[in-house]
């Protein structure tokens, strides 16, 4: 088996790039996500999921970085990809990351979001908190969308 070897440059100029709108649109629906509702650390740890799930290096390396930035420990950042085997994560965290997961993958299953990981994150977060979880992990599935169908490369533009 041969390994796949992609140019490390850009498909194309960058849709925000294109449509500097849409990075408003992105940008302020970020920002509304992050209000508080779920504490920022936990919102940090669902989107570096979520972008591991949909293989977009640039936003694996962005939330990495951040979470870092935020204090986060080397052992907890790298544990996010097996998370359900690693007791560094408390009961909450455990539910945002499940119901990532979830909204992330949902053709892979009939009922994309199940009961018992919605019944779980409920038991954690209020609406205010289960709309802004909602919220961040569909903001950064648009991002990962973005930055993969165009192969962006880390570290060449913001995403």
């Amino acid at each position: 088996m041969t390994a796949r070897t992609i140019e490390l440059t850009s498909r194309m100029n960058h849709p925000i790039a294109v449509f500097p709108e849409a990075f408003r649109a992105l940008q302020a629906l970020g920002k509304v996500a992050h209000n508080g509702a779920v504490p920022s650390r936990t919102l940090m740890l669902a989107e570096l999921r979520a972008s591991q799930i949909n293989g977009c290096s640039v936003c694996v390396s962005m939330h990495a970085g951040d979470l870092k930035k935020n204090g986060e420990s080397d052992e907890r950042i790298f544990a996010v990809a097996a998370w359900r085997e690693n007791p560094a994560f408390d009961p909450a965290e455990r539910a945002a990351l499940a119901l990532t997961e979830e909204l992330t993958r949902i053709s892979d299953r009939a009922d994309p979001v199940s009961d018992a990981v919605w019944t779980e994150a409920a038991r954690h977060y209020d609406e205010r908190g289960l709309a802004t979880l909602i919220l961040a992990i569909a903001n950064i599935n648009t991002w990962n969308r973005l930055n993969v169908a165009i192969r962006q490369v880390v570290g060449t533009a913001s995403a």
